[in-house]
């Protein structure tokens, strides 16, 4: 018999009915997108790439005409509102909604996995392409995508761009959550151009965007290949879960611990 507590199903004395209802809310898409079948998650993972790409062109217009991180952080959340509006999927979106489905026992951590991978490897093949068009067809963006992408194809391995990984796996999980606290959608592009702007505009260290960044680079004939971004990509996709999964999506849900029991109960 286990010695560890269970969480208990008793409704707090001072409840919290907005958050108990954005839990259930997680719970609800979570669900949907655990079960979805293998063409229309490749589809929407597909477009997510596409989606941030377009962020990433808007990035490199104004960081070549202005020079200022800032500004082209701001222009690249334009990515963000359109996953948001289109309906896709990100891969780092997805550190807390199916998480809350699989906590509450309504999908299983071998379609999480699914997710994931599908979604990941999709974001990506979808990037790839739309950035390889934008070099080909904006040849004065090149210089600029040489810089940006070389920047983040040789930062090192190490405790920084770990680090950094970690505090853009908090922004991007943050963003869902305060996205899916509301049903309209004007309020939920807010978060969408804030973070948005604060992952781009910070220079974080997030897998799909900065893999963009690099496969421009790569198009744009950089002194970089892919032998140098694959261990980048692991590396900052492990810090964003870490970041997504331990430090919001697990400190979120002990928020509503007999909300989760209870969901785990009728699961």
């Amino acid at each position: 018999m286990s010695d560890r507590p269970a969480l208990s199903t008793e409704t707090p004395r001072h409840p919290e009915p907005e958050v108990e209802h954005a839990f259930d809310r997680l719970v609800g898409e979570g669900r949907e997108r655990l079960s979805r079948p293998f063409l229309p998650l490749l589809c929407t993972g597909l477009l997510g790439g596409i989606d941030i790409a377009t962020g990433v062109l808007a990035y490199l217009v104004v960081m070549a005409e202005t020079g200022d991180h800032l500004l082209a952080g701001l222009a690249f959340s334009l990515g963000f509102v359109a996953l948001l509006l289109a309906r896709s999927e990100l891969f780092t979106e997805n550190f807390l909604v199916p998480v809350a489905a699989v906590v509450a026992r309504e999908g299983t951590v071998g379609a999480l996995l699914r997710l994931w991978a599908v979604t990941l490897v999709a974001n990506l093949a979808g990037g790839w392409v739309l950035t390889w068009l934008v070099v080909q067809g904006l040849p004065r963006l090149r210089a600029t995508a040489v810089e940006a992408g070389t920047t983040y194809a040789t930062i090192p391995v190490g405790l920084q761009s770990f680090c950094l990984a970690v505090v853009a796996g908090v922004v991007i999980t943050l963003m869902t959550r305060m996205q899916h606290g509301t049903d309209s959608t004007g309020v939920r592009i807010v978060p969408a151009v804030l973070f948005g702007a604060l992952l781009a505009g910070g220079q974080l260290f997030h897998s799909v965007l900065d893999s963009l960044l690099v496969f421009a680079a790569i198009h744009a004939g950089a002194d970089v290949g892919y032998g140098d971004w694959l261990p980048r990509l692991g590396w900052s996709a492990l810090g964003n879960l870490v970041g997504g999964l331990v430090l919001v999506t697990a400190i979120r849900l002990l928020r509503v611990p007999h909300r989760v029991a209870q969901a785990r109960a009728e699961g």
